[in-house]
């Protein structure tokens, strides 16, 4: 299974994709895509969403697992996030994927086993289960991989309760 994890932001959208192999996991690519401040905020939202897509049509990955939103610093950001989120949701879609959610929350629990880890914490952890030779440089990288980690942790879990029930 290969999933694209996004952590949406309006400066720098993380995204990682991970697939699982042989029962390992591994990271594909990640990185982030920024965009400028000066620029319109719609301009900066086609950016994002192109290069989303254009990761979509390259990897073709399974599912989509997406961050969402639980708290910003303030209305304009949250409004500014959920636009970031909606065109994330949207080039999944258009791009054929399944989508999955995740809080901040799941996925740090997913990742490091406790709820309130911190950003360093996060970055060690995803470099440890996707074997990196050093921790992703980028913050928004480093927490898209752990959406996908994340998502594959939950799709183990599912498979392992469907063959229980």
């Amino acid at each position: 299974m290969l999933v694209l994890g996004v952590d949406p932001g309006a400066s720098a959208t993380g995204y990682g994709i991970v697939a699982r192999s042989d029962g390992a996991l591994r990271a594909v690519e990640y990185g982030s895509i920024t965009t400028s401040s000066s620029d319109p905020f719609p301009s900066r939202l086609q950016h994002i969403f192109c290069r989303l897509a254009e990761l979509i049509r390259r990897h073709q990955p399974d599912v989509a697992a997406i961050e969402t939103l639980v708290y910003a610093k303030n209305a304009q950001s949250a409004f500014k996030l959920g636009q970031v989120r909606g065109v994330a949701l949207l080039a999944s879609v258009e791009g054929g994927l399944a989508v999955a959610e995740y809080t901040p929350l799941q996925v740090k629990s997913a990742v490091t086993g406790y709820g309130a880890a911190g950003k360093s914490q996060v970055q060690r952890m995803v470099q440890s289960l996707l074997e990196l030779h050093e921790p992703p440089r980028s913050i928004d990288a480093a927490d898209a991989l752990a959406v996908a980690i994340c998502h594959h942790h939950s799709a183990a879990l599912r498979h392992l309760m469907r063959g229980r029930g």
